[in-house]
């Protein structure tokens, strides 16, 4: 018998050693190096095409562009994020945190999709039938086309599909497949990556648009290879807290449509519903008359989304000052009050800053950095911001706010939602009409927008 041959694969990063080492030289992370046999190398094939057959070279100009068959849900914020609906074809990464209800919005798109007569073939390798008929009686699911399959060996499930023949195929999750011919165990680099490739292969010959649930990491990424993010078409991280009624769903990588496009769902008891209007179910508790909050018009992905954003300092007892964010960057808030300190004359270097964004939304585009110092220096001084004003801008190092992007749909935005003044950059002000019932104030420094939000 043959000797087997042995490497040893980091399983964060995929670098390969024929010898152990406690500290991958790739991605620098101690101890993630795992013994795995060598397979025998197996000759490749061209994902877009059926096996076997033969690609040629040809000019750009003779091949055919159409527009992709697209299927939509019930769920339009997921179609939207979706870019129009799911494509035929399409291999779909979901990842988020335990518990934070991916398993019960795939079930719930599958039912969705099932009552329209399309076939669905849910593959579960976390749990029992019983246990996802459960979930499905709780979430009132009762249709034929919904097939339910607890497996975990691709061969199996490869030939589950090709008897069934399904419309849309959910793997639940990527990380309990194994691949028979792989020596290695499920959910280690080797497996992931050809349990993928073998998925890819399967959407792309047969037309069929499969879903596949990731694990994350405790720094919440995508658990095993990075490319497993690059083979995808589409990846969509599931955001928000176990405590909080509302989930985020933002697309961070989308080749039918727009990246970086959120979709806002609230948990209830029957289950997953969108949230039609966020700006309103984000400022509905917003206290009036209260300093160290401001709102301002974020744009996430082709939708401005109005969210309030909160400070609060105090008196430090410590010899370093407290800086948390909460919704922010941490690196940015330092930078504001940096700006607040030299250019506004605040004296808060010797202040404990706390901010977050209400209701559990991330917000990270340079828009908010007006509304940052002007929530600190609200708080700072204890002075109320007005309840009806909207404050958008970017803050530069001298002081300055510097011109922001589609500024007309922030300020549309607002003046939906009633507010009577929008603050922004003075160099934004030209070239488009403001809607009625709203005055908006351009300001080209920092002390200006304070003199205006403030009074001072």
């Amino acid at each position: 018998m043959a000797k087997k041959t042995v490497k040893f694969v980091c399983q964060n990063c995929g670098y390969e050693s024929p010898k152990w080492m406690g500290k991958c030289p790739q991605c620098n992370q101690w101890n993630q190096m795992v013994e795995e046999i060598k397979a025998p190398k197996r000759k490749g094939f061209f994902l877009h095409t059926e096996p076997g057959s033969e690609t040629k070279a040809a000019p750009i100009t003779s091949i055919e562009s159409k527009e992709e068959k697209r299927t939509k849900v019930d769920f339009w914020e997921l179609n939207r994020v979706l870019g129009g609906g799911i494509v035929a074809g399409s291999l779909v990464l979901i990842g988020g945190d335990p518990g934070i209800g991916k398993s019960t919005l795939l079930l719930q798109v599958s039912a969705q999709l099932a009552k329209r007569a399309y076939n669905v073939l849910y593959i579960s390798g976390e749990e029992s039938a019983k246990q996802t008929k459960l979930r499905a009686d709780r979430l009132k699911i009762d249709t034929d086309h919904l097939y339910v399959l607890p497996e975990t060996d691709l061969s199996m499930i490869t030939q589950a599909i090709d008897e069934l023949n399904p419309g849309f195929v959910i793997i639940d999750s990527i990380q309990t497949i194994y691949h028979p011919e792989i020596t290695s165990a499920p959910g280690s680099v080797s497996q992931v990556r050809e349990s993928t490739a073998q998925l890819m292969r399967i959407a792309k010959t047969k037309g069929i648009a499969i879903f596949i649930v990731g694990h994350v990491t405790k720094e919440g990424s995508i658990a095993g290879p990075r490319v497993l993010e690059h083979m995808v078409d589409t990846v969509l991280y599931f955001e928000g807290e176990r405590h909080n009624a509302y989930r985020i769903l933002r697309a961070v990588k989308n080749r039918f449509g727009s990246t970086n496009e959120i979709a806002i769902l609230e948990m209830k008891e029957s289950g997953l519903e969108e949230v039609q209007n966020p700006s309103e179910i984000f400022l509905e508790e917003r206290t009036k008359g209260a300093s160290g909050s401001t709102v301002v018009a974020s744009i996430e992905g082709t939708r401005p989304v109005l969210v309030e954003i909160q400070a609060l300092l105090a008196p430090t007892f410590f010899n370093m000052p407290r800086r948390m964010a909460s919704g922010i960057d941490h690196n940015r808030v330092t930078l504001i009050m940096a700006v607040l300190e030299k250019r506004a004359g605040l004296l808060i270097q010797n202040q404990d800053a706390y901010l977050k964004v209400a209701g559990g939304l991330k917000v990270d585009e340079p828009a908010v950095d007006l509304a940052i110092a002007v929530s600190v220096a609200s708080s700072f001084r204890d002075q109320p911001t007005k309840a009806d004003d909207c404050i958008i801008g970017e803050v530069g190092l001298t002081g300055e706010v510097r011109r922001v992007s589609r500024i007309e749909q922030r300020v549309q935005e607002a003046a939906k939602l009633g507010f009577k003044r929008a603050i922004i950059p003075k160099n934004n002000l030209g070239g488009w009409a403001p809607p009625e019932g709203i005055e908006v104030i351009g300001v080209s420094s920092i002390q200006e927008a304070l003199q205006v939000a403030l009074g001072g």
